[in-house]
């Protein structure tokens, strides 16, 4: 008998951690049908008969945004076999109020008790056994961080979606509440339907996604009993019916909960906070976090220890090695087996160089992923956000916008769709616009490529590491001329809650970053390996056959519009290649350079990293000023199409979308001709 439960609870309560615990790595993570919403589910590691489906944090099922009204259908519509309420014990009372509003849709559910470690630590207590009688459903409670009290948890939620058992109906409201709800009931079909109860609710709460599905003949009498209510109830049943739900969880706290002796000594949070979040401090410590993530992921001498390279240059110097040594191998084969010169150099130049090129970032990659991931789990992210919101306010936007563009730094089409919670309109499109400025793990091969070639003999991390800022730069920069010039209304109001500091979990952190990483690396078994395949049959064929690379049909096309580069400082046909076939994906310029240039080998790979030699030919086409203008361009150009479809759902036209390609080229080419420009006239 196959059982699916459903994940729900207040963002920051710990749910994610609780699915990656319970599922391990049994996970998928697609779109919600005809939604731009990640949709998470997997398979419960102890019985593949039970499928875990992690819904989008919601606060209540009143929903405002396309996350929350992903939560409330998926509940409401689609009824989960039993629903488990993560519920954070160190903010009970708000917690429960979304306990409440799932037990209104009489779904079978058992509510667990999250971070109970904590709640020990502030000295406070839970009766778990009363707080369950109390509510009438099963209460676990656990510590998802730690995985305690997880086995405990599954079995009350199996046996509850197995049993079928629902939550008893909870009396909140006074007779002339009940009464007006009962009536819309029975006109709905009668008060022995739970989906008749629950949508009544929601009636005399004026939601308006309910009131859409009412019929039309039933619709005058059904708004003749709300305007009743809502007069009953001093004008705004809603509101009434949120202080009914608030008292009751009120006298649920106060009797099975028992606070300790609180002093008013500040919290570690608290204290950090003084600092992180500082008006003066904030920003410059941001940055010093953020260099240190790229000295550890790029630097050629980590700890300012001469020849000691950071555990992300150790590892991508060990892939090389050993993607070098398989080549070799592949070589031998292939020579043993007498394969003719062209399928000779399929496999070698194109298949093996190609995606060598790429696979060797790959630990770059995950380091940087690491870092952020965990970045990120501590809590440290959402104070950036935070303090992004004083500079972003003078720039028409709001600290939310900051949020997706986070998400960029790891992939644009996922930031793109989190830009959909934005409220305004006019934050959303702006978001989308520059968004793709951030550099993704995409870009990030091309900077490496560049790094560890012509800026050998110069600080590799301050490189990189500019390159990013150089996006957040021109993003907010954007943000500013888009708002005065093209977007002309008020700034939309920022409210965001700030979860206390934690140190994640390392099973946590790697969750995250592989699957930050997994997606790269399919990308290199699938688009790029067919892109290298692509590329080499254009740079060694024309309309005669088998051919010089400089004869090829990709020499043409290179060299049919390198004219627009010119000012730009890479007037080579290669570079102007890479550009395009960086659409498909920003990797692709890697693989690109790698056929085009002469890719790295076994015997190059040493010295390269050494600092002692370029990637062949890469140093004749480009100067250092030249490479970063080139690293510049493909940050802030068209991203990849993948992207540019993400763009279009969101945008919900093609005119907007075109005009944000318009724009980030636009973007680019004056950014890069400015770098090229004064970078000529200094250096």
């Amino acid at each position: 008998m196959s059982i699916t439960i459903a994940l729900a609870g207040n963002p920051n309560c710990g749910k994610t951690t609780l699915f990656n615990e319970i599922t391990g790595s049994r996970q998928h993570v697609g779109n919600w049908p005809g939604v731009t919403v990640d949709k998470k589910d997997g398979i419960y590691k102890k019985n593949k008969e039970v499928t875990i489906l992690d819904l989008p944090g919601t606060y209540s099922l009143s929903p405002y945004s396309a996350e929350e009204i992903v939560a409330r259908d998926y509940i409401v519509k689609e009824k989960p076999d039993a629903v488990i309420n993560i519920v954070d014990a160190t903010s009970i009372e708000r917690n429960l109020y979304l306990t409440l509003q799932i037990m209104e849709t009489r779904i079978p559910m058992v509510v667990a008790l999250n971070m109970m470690d904590e709640v020990a630590a502030r000295g406070d207590k839970i009766d778990c056994e009363k707080l369950s009688s109390t509510l009438g459903i099963p209460v676990v409670p656990i510590v998802a961080r730690s995985g305690k009290g997880m086995h405990e948890l599954m079995d009350a939620a199996i046996q509850v979606a197995k049993s079928g058992h629902k939550p008893e109906k909870v009396e909140l409201f006074d007779d002339e509440l009940a009464n007006a709800i009962d009536s819309i009931a029975d006109i709905l079909g009668g008060t022995d339907s739970d989906e008749n109860n629950w949508k009544a609710i929601k009636l005399v709460e004026n939601d308006e996604v309910v009131g859409k599905t009412v019929p039309e003949d039933k619709k005058a009498a059904i708004e003749t009993l709300v305007k009743a209510a809502n007069k009953n109830a001093d004008g705004d049943a809603e509101a009434k019916i949120a202080d009914y739900r608030y008292r009751y969880i009120s006298e649920v706290v106060k009797s099975c909960v028992k606070k300790g002796h609180r002093t008013n000594q500040e919290t570690k949070s608290d204290k950090l906070d003084k600092i992180l979040t500082n008006r003066i401090l904030a920003l410059p410590i941001f940055a010093g976090v953020m260099y240190l993530l790229f000295a550890f992921t790029f630097s050629e001498n980590f700890l300012f220890i001469e020849g000691l390279p950071s555990p992300g240059v150790w590892l991508a110097g060990v892939v090389e090695e050993l993607w070098g040594a398989l080549t070799g191998v592949l070589e031998a084969g292939l020579e043993a087996a007498g394969a003719s010169e062209w399928a000779f150099s399929l496999v070698i130049d194109g298949v093996m160089e190609g995606i060598g090129a790429v696979v060797g970032f790959l630990p770059l990659v995950l380091v940087l992923f690491l870092l952020l991931s965990f970045l990120e789990d501590s809590g440290y992210m959402a104070r950036v956000a935070f303090v992004m919101d004083r500079i972003f306010r003078h720039f028409g936007l709001s600290g939310r916008s900051f949020i997706p563009m986070l998400m960029g730094f790891g992939c644009s089409v996922p930031a793109l769709m989190a830009s959909r919670t934005l409220e305004s309109d006019k934050d959303r499109k702006i978001t989308m616009m520059i968004t793709p400025f951030m550099s993704c793990g995409a870009k990030l091969p091309i900077y490496a490529m560049f790094a560890v070639t012509l800026f050998a003999d110069s600080n590799q991390t301050a490189i990189i590491f500019s390159v990013y800022m150089l996006g957040i730069a021109v993003a907010i920069l954007s943000a500013l001329i888009l708002n005065k010039f093209a977007f002309k209304s008020d700034t939309s109001n920022f409210i965001m809650e700030l979860p206390q500091y934690r140190i994640p979990t390392l099973k946590s952190v790697l969750i995250h970053a592989w699957e930050k990483v997994k997606g790269f690396a399919i990308k290199a078994g699938t688009i790029i390996f067919a892109s290298t395949v692509l590329i080499w049959l254009l740079s060694n064929f024309n309309f005669s056959g088998m051919c010089d690379m400089e004869e090829s049909f990709l020499a043409s096309i290179g060299n049919a519009i390198k004219w627009i580069f010119i000012p730009l400082g890479f007037a080579d046909w290669r570079a102007s290649v890479g550009v395009v076939t960086g659409w498909i994906a920003k990797e692709n310029i890697v693989a690109t350079f790698g056929q085009l240039f002469g890719g790295v080998n076994e015997e190059t790979v040493e010295a390269i990293m050494a600092g002692e030699q370029a990637l062949p030919a890469i140093s004749e086409v480009f100067t250092k000023v030249s490479a970063y203008s080139y690293m510049a361009f493909n940050l802030l150009c068209m991203p990849c199409f993948a992207a540019v479809g993400a763009i279009r759902r969101e945008m919900g036209s093609w005119k907007w979308t075109l005009r944000a390609v318009g724009f980030q080229m636009l973007t680019a080419y004056i950014v890069a001709l400015i770098i090229n420009t004064a970078g000529s006239l200094i250096f």
